[in-house]
């Protein structure tokens, strides 16, 4: 079944890249100018000139996207990208237990430091809150390349 789908797709996609490969008979297209001088287009020009507008016409279908293909050709395809995704994102996710780890040694450590020296209050916990900015981002990144492993 899935095998005829794919076939299909196929045929339908040569078919409509063979429909736009239409030739074209040289046209000469005449100016009038103020002396009376008619102007005929060369075949170099009448080709450079279908060229271009093929190339134009090929652009913008790729930019609009009017021409649509499945990015897989089975949905067993697809379903295993799905699933590798989702197993990237939970190991990628395993680092965010190493930032929590580390934003408890950070305040552990500032606690081990104000009750040897209560007098150093201010600065240590300028400190500390200083280490955490730092391993905070560093979660956030993990964060990040997990929803990118996701959602791309």
């Amino acid at each position: 079944m899935a095998s005829t789908r794919v076939l299909a797709s196929r045929l339908a996609s040569q078919m409509a890249s063979a429909s736009t490969k239409v030739a074209r008979p040289a046209l000469r297209v005449q100016v009038a100018s103020a002396g009376k001088r008619t102007f005929s287009a060369t075949p170099l020009q009448t080709l450079k000139r279908q060229q271009a507008s093929t190339i134009l016409n090929a652009t913008t279908r790729q930019a609009f996207g009017l021409q649509t293909r499945r990015a897989y050709s089975s949905e067993i395809a697809q379903a295993m990208v799905e699933a590798s995704k989702n197993l990237g994102m939970g190991a990628a996710a395993i680092g965010l237990t190493g930032a929590g780890i580390g934003i408890g040694l950070v305040f552990a450590a500032l606690l081990n430091g104000v009750a040897r020296n209560p007098a150093l209050r201010g600065q240590l916990f300028s400190y500390a809150i200083l280490g955490f900015a730092f391993v905070e981002a560093i979660g956030l990144f993990d964060l990040m390349v997990a929803l990118m492993a996701k959602f791309t």
